[in-house]
């Protein structure tokens, strides 16, 4: 499942193994298909917004994870009596439900690569904290806004410094994935939304719709991450995107025992992808059906598929999650995870947010690092105890606490940030961020990198990569490569400008060359290669285009 991250004291959990459901019964499950044949995988309508996206930064459009998962693989699994529940392009692969025999008898198909299970699981209701000591309400570090309640966090974090330059979001289109909005509360009432998307009942409804939905509280969660990242009532609060436009993707089933999440959400990043997003924020975790030796960044499904967002020119900012207040496992490989992080806060190219008090500490139930490969975890923090938001269900203000809260703080401020420096890419924006937060130079893994700093994220200065565009030679422009920081297969983005004829190579710090990559002659356009691993140790390696006398170089960051 994907686990709501408020917590107001920990709360039990009840999970359904995969394994206990009777043969006869249904079953629910990814089928990833081989290959995806030109004549039955159609490419999805991407938006204009999205084809700029993508070009600005180099990326590919209408390419193979533009292209939905084959027809005839579908019908065939249909044949076999099998019910598709989602689709994703960017895994290559369906969610079906099915009898066991069933599914069997799909995993024989010659192309069907592989089975997984979606799990089965319940979790509990999620309570919210009224707001009954009001916070200090002293613009100390602003010249324009009153963030009322918001004030302490908001200025923690520093985004205020650029509200003050007008920088609000505007222009930026972010994605927020959860369990459901509620839009009526004053603090919404100038809120910019887009579209949106109910995945589990597919409608454009993400408030509560039925008696079950109301009783359940299925849309609290969602509505108060919201307000933290977006709510705009001066004197009130304020949130740090009030000034952005949003998609809203409703995912999160909250009060029933058949719980598949983790198909809606790889259809909401997708939804999104597609109709220009260019942040995705999610308070949203998966966790119990893995354990700290599968938080490797390449195992969970969600942490692949953030991956893929991020390769196609989204920031993605997600929850550590709440696990913080357990001690470590004794058997990591095979006890329920427990104060690690949740998937995909694994993910290399994600940023992922912990959680600290007014005054920059840990907060007690934030998730530690690192990651079972060794990278450090968090990314960053943000105010995540006591942190102000609207009440879900009245014109009122609460205070909650949880990695939920501290995610939108950033996931807002990154819109801010993206819409200041639109030129940067995903990586560079986090890499701005990691450099610059409260412990940038000595990181750990209970704070990450610490609390971000984002008036010294937009004052950044790269290094490491050649950006005097006096030596670039005229047929090419850029080179791109995400994630990185890596760990497994990379890809590398080329935008030639004109026909020329050099070599594409992988170098490590003395110059020597590790891997060609490519050579002979390059056409102009976005050339794009995949590559599988690098052989080598953890370090600085450099992508190094030679043409002629002319070479550029970017860096590339290998964590193991």
């Amino acid at each position: 499942m994907k686990r709501l991250y408020f917590m107001l004291g920990w709360l039990g959990m009840i999970w359904l193994a995969y394994g206990n459901q009777p043969v006869s019964g249904q079953l629910h499950a990814w089928v990833f298909f081989t290959d995806k044949p030109a004549a039955s995988s159609p490419v999805v309508h991407l938006s204009p917004r999205t084809i700029e996206r993508r070009q600005r930064q180099g990326l590919p459009v209408n390419g193979w994870l533009d292209r939905r998962p084959s027809t005839d693989y579908e019908n065939a699994l249909q044949s076999l009596g099998l019910t598709v529940r989602q689709r994703s392009r960017w895994l290559n692969a369906v969610s079906v439900a099915g009898t066991r025999d069933q599914l069997d008898a799909a995993a024989s198909l010659p192309f069907v690569l592989r089975t997984q299970p979606v799990r089965i699981t319940r979790h509990p209701r999620e309570d919210f904290q009224p707001v009954t000591i009001p916070p200090t309400r002293l613009n100390r570090d602003s010249r324009v806004l009153d963030y009322g309640y918001a004030t302490e966090q908001i200025e923690q974090i520093r985004i205020n410094r650029l509200h003050d330059l007008g920088f609000n979001g505007a222009g930026v289109r972010v994605l927020v994935m959860d369990t459901g909005f509620n839009l009526t509360h004053p603090a919404f009432d100038s809120l910019n939304v887009i579209a949106q998307w109910d995945v589990i009942n597919d409608d454009s409804v993400c408030a509560n719709e039925t008696a079950e939905e109301t009783n359940a509280g299925q849309h609290n969660h969602g509505t108060v991450v919201l307000s933290a990242m977006a709510g705009y009532k001066p004197g009130e609060l304020i949130g740090p995107a009030y000034g952005a436009e949003f998609l809203l993707a409703k995912t999160e089933i909250v009060d029933q025992e058949i719980e598949l999440e983790e198909d809606n959400y790889v259809a909401g990043l997708e939804w999104g992808e597609a109709r220009g997003a260019d942040v995705v924020s999610t308070s949203l975790g998966y966790l119990d059906w893995y354990t700290y030796c599968d938080m490797d960044g390449n195992t969970a499904v969600t942490t692949n598929a953030i991956d893929q967002a991020v390769s196609l020119g989204l920031v993605c900012v997600t929850a550590m999650g709440n696990e913080g207040g357990y001690s470590p496992p004794v058997n990591p490989c095979q006890d329920a995870l427990t104060y690690y992080m949740i998937a995909p806060a694994d993910a290399d190219s994600v940023i992922s947010v912990g959680a600290v008090d007014s005054k920059g500490s840990a907060a007690y139930f934030t998730s530690h690092g690192p990651t079972y490969d060794g990278r450090i975890k968090p990314e960053v923090c943000a105010r995540g105890l006591l942190t102000a938001a609207v009440n879900p269900n009245t014109d009122g203000y609460i205070y909650s606490n949880g990695t939920s809260l501290s995610t939108p703080l950033i996931g807002g401020a990154t819109a801010v940030l993206v819409g200041a420096r639109p030129d940067w890419t995903p990586m560079q924006i986090r890499e701005a961020l990691m450099n610059t937060a409260s412990q940038a130079d000595q990181p750990d893994n209970t704070l990450g990198y610490g609390v971000a700093n984002y008036w010294d994220a937009y004052q950044y200065a790269f290094v490491g990569v050649d950006d005097e565009q006096s030596v670039f030679p005229e047929s090419f422009s850029s080179i791109s490569t995400w994630p990185n920081p890596f760990n497994g297969e990379f890809v590398i983005s080329l935008r030639i400008e004109k026909p020329t004829t050099g070599s594409l190579s992988i170098v490590n710090m003395q110059g020597r060359t590790l891997e060609t990559i490519a050579s002979g002659s390059f056409a102009a356009g976005t050339l794009t290669y995949h590559v599988k691993a690098l052989q080598g140790p953890s370090g600085v390696y450099f992508v190094m285009l030679k043409t002629g006398d002319q070479v550029r170089t970017h860096k590339l960051i290998y964590l193991k």
